[in-house]
């Protein structure tokens, strides 16, 4: 059936080739572009450069572009959670927020006040909808693509209205589909970095918001190693930018950030990839968003990812009331980190997610000096 739908455009070439499907299945389709950062930051914000490519690649397909900014809601829905993470010594992802906030949050009702009877985006997933259930996310068929995991807070009540027209197709079908119809945007790079927010020197942008507060960094026995530039810079299990050269009698092996001890202002490292330290038996997760609504039972068993593109990890889920849950996993797995989404899948199905707020360490890595550590 003919409707009106109303496509998210981005200025790359999945919202491109999606906006051109849907006019090519004999939807009215039109653009609308958002832009959600003020652009006062020595060019690394590129929304009028996409703005402009989204406008040829409308004009192409002869479709209307409205443009609209959500910079207000993006700051306070988003950018400030980012940096309230940040300060606490978590590491968030605001790609999540940002969807269910932002492009599923306020752009989606504006798009609905312009008389969308669909919105749409050029997102890698899938959504299968019937008469007598919620709406339900899959995950895409392209698994090098698939972006479930950051759309897994998204509710079941915007999805039956959303469109995925990308969600059965290769990357490289969207490709040579936008080539072989003259698309602008044919071979324009895919966008990188934090959402909305461009590509720039991460620690300077940082720096920009948050004071860097420099800090000694020790091993687990709190032996000194050298000082670090600001726990906000550092993430666990991350080996680069440490400054940490070979020691007098200790192991050349490579060293890892393991724990950060906020109230100390302490970083702590250790040598090896599969440390006991970098290992945890599960988590404990806050901030739980069900795509249904609520979870699949009060216990029940399912695959799990920590971090985008990682592979599914085999669990144990265990609801706490309505505002956290416990999970175990079926092998340790390494570098879990605070601030992060444990999203949960069943099969194809992607279930939610939670807000990492804590690890279980594996049974004995912990000693008298790591005890206090987050």
């Amino acid at each position: 059936m003919t409707q009106t739908v109303i496509v998210g455009m981005s200025g790359g070439v999945d919202s491109a080739v999606a906006a051109l499907l849907l006019k090519d299945a004999g939807h009215a389709v039109q653009g609308l572009f958002m832009s959600n950062w003020e652009e006062d930051d020595n060019g690394y914000c590129t929304a009028a450069a996409d703005f402009q490519d989204a406008r040829r690649v409308c004009s192409e397909i002869d479709i209307p572009l409205h443009r609209v900014s959500f910079a207000r809601e993006y700051r306070d829905r988003v950018f400030a959670h980012f940096l309230a993470e940040y300060s606490s010594g978590r590491t968030p992802n605001p790609d999540v927020l940002c969807n269910r906030e932002i492009k599923f949050g306020v752009c989606f009702d504006y798009a609905q006040r312009l008389g969308a009877g669909r919105f749409a985006t050029g997102h890698y997933a899938r959504i299968e909808c019937s008469a007598d259930s919620p709406a339900r996310l899959l995950r895409a068929r392209d698994a090098a693509k698939d972006q479930s995991y950051f759309l897994h807070a998204v509710g079941s009540a915007q999805l039956d209205r959303t469109l995925f027209p990308l969600g059965e197709l290769q990357k490289s079908e969207v490709r040579r589909i936008a080539r072989e119809r003259g698309l602008p945007v044919f071979d324009k790079r895919d966008s990188t970095g934090i959402c909305f927010i461009g590509e720039r020197p991460f620690r300077r942008f940082l720096e920009t918001y948050l004071p860097a507060r420099p800090g000694r960094i020790e091993n687990p026995e709190g032996e000194l190693l050298g000082e670090h530039r600001g726990l906000m810079f550092y993430t666990l299990g991350q080996r680069e930018g440490l400054r940490l050269g070979g020691r007098q009698g200790a192991s050349e092996a490579p060293w890892y950030v393991a724990q950060k001890d906020v109230g100390r202002n302490l970083l702590v490292v250790v040598q090896g990839h599969d440390h006991p330290l970098l290992l945890s038996a599960g988590l404990a997760a806050e901030q739980p968003t069900w795509i249904a609504g609520q979870p699949p039972a009060a216990e029940f068993t399912c695959t799990a990812k920590f971090r985008y593109r990682q592979m599914d990890v085999e669990c144990r889920v265990k609801v706490v009331g309505g505002t956290g849950v416990e999970v175990a996993f079926a092998a340790p797995q390494r570098a879990i980190t605070p601030g992060q989404y444990a999203v949960f899948y069943l099969g194809e199905e992607c279930l939610g997610g939670a807000v990492i707020s804590s690890v279980h360490a594996v049974p004995g890595a912990l000693n008298h000096r790591a005890a206090g550590y987050n």
